[in-house]
């Protein structure tokens, strides 16, 4: 494999090719003003601010837990929205937030959350301005567009003093579970749908629907029209991984992160190479494999260039990650100590289990950018 690539870097480490990401970035900005929507990037995968930065094109940033609220408006973002359940005990620490000058939009799908939203505003004397959150087909949470919920949920915001019924949003999930390009676009026209039935049903009973909000990189990149609809909130665009690749909302060179990793042993009776990067560096996520067989739990390739070996991570241990070799010839080219580099299933996930990203060009370490996490 030749010299060793990234001498300064420990492994495992999590690599970000920059010019993939800039490109990433600058390609979903393109997409979203040929739809004629704003772009809220969804910052749950990045939780990086320097990445943050290169991303925000004004609009605001999406965040998926008050941590990275917190972070992101410290780091210079004030305009937020929080794209996950209200829990009524989170109201006072958002509440702080919201006192400190940020601008942090919640959601809720829960009468009774609704009723606690109103009840924190009067006890705490803070304006909020809330979403509700629809179920366009996913499952996962949020009234159903056409259902007695939402008008039940979208009164009691409205009515009550220092509560401001900001819209609706959703996320189509479903969207990760599709087979064909054709699919997602299906997806994307619900999503869209699911949008404009509600704002028309809210509108109609005399209440009001400032902002039609979807999510979704697989929707954002294969959505066909969006007329109707204020802004798009996708997050995995920045990075892909296999996921995105097997669903075709990315190509191949289009895949910025991955995880390098050294040769730690051989296993010649059983054909198996072992790897120092396992379940903890790369998740248990084999989401791509049921649209890609042989994905594993990671595409093997060179460290420089990077590209596919024809191997993948078969299984995971804690800290070892297990890649079968069909071919002894494999142990010479891939020697105890040598590295490799692992495109991952999941980006979200993989990037969890890491602290900081090395930032590379080729072979060059550009930079360390720290990443938050946890939920406190």
């Amino acid at each position: 494999m030749g010299t060793t690539p990234f001498p300064e870097l420990s492994t495992p480490s999590l690599l970000l090719e920059h010019p993939v990401l800039l490109r990433n970035l600058a390609g979903m900005r393109r997409r979203a003003e040929c739809l004629g929507v704003r772009l809220r990037p969804h910052l749950k995968t990045a939780k990086c601010a320097e990445i943050a930065r290169l991303a925000h094109t004004g609009e605001g940033l999406t965040v998926s837990t008050l941590a990275e609220a917190e972070y992101f408006f410290a780091a210079g973002f004030a305009d937020l929205t929080y794209a996950v359940s209200m829990l009524p005990a989170r109201l006072e620490r958002t509440a702080a937030l919201l006192r400190r000058g940020a601008r942090l939009q919640v959601l809720t799908d829960d009468p009774g959350v609704a009723q606690a939203i109103a009840a924190a505003s009067s006890r705490l004397e803070q304006d909020f301005e809330v979403l509700v959150e629809l179920d366009c087909g996913g499952r996962r949470g949020g009234v159903q567009p056409d259902g007695p919920e939402l008008l039940r949920v979208a009164r009691i915001l409205h009515e009550a003093p220092g509560v401001s019924l900001a819209g609706v949003l959703t996320h189509a999930g479903q969207s990760y579970h599709c087979s064909s390009v054709a699919a997602v676009r299906e997806v994307a026209r619900c999503e869209r749908d699911a949008v404009l039935r509600a704002a028309a049903r809210l509108e109609a009973a005399g209440l009001p629907c400032p902002l039609r909000s979807v999510g979704s990189t697989p929707t954002a990149t294969h959505a066909e029209n969006l007329e109707g609809v204020d802004e798009l909130r996708p997050g995995v665009y920045m990075f892909h991984d296999l996921d995105q690749l097997a669903l075709g909302s990315c190509g191949a060179s289009d895949l910025a992160l991955t995880v390098l990793s050294s040769v730690i042993g051989h296993n010649r009776s059983a054909g198996r190479i072992l790897l120092d990067a396992g379940a903890l560096a790369l998740s248990k996520d084999r989401s791509a494999d049921a649209l890609q067989p042989g994905s594993g739990y990671g595409v093997v390739c060179s460290p420089l260039p990077c590209a596919p070996l024809g191997l993948c991570v078969r299984h995971v241990e804690q800290e070892h990650g297990i890649v079968e070799v069909p071919d002894p010839a494999w142990f010479e080219r891939l020697p105890i100590g040598s590295r490799v580099r692992i495109q991952p299933q999941h980006a979200c996930l993989t990037a969890a289990a890491f602290p900081r990203y090395a930032v590379v060009e080729g072979s060059k370490l550009r930079d360390l950018w720290q990443r938050t996490g946890g939920w406190d």
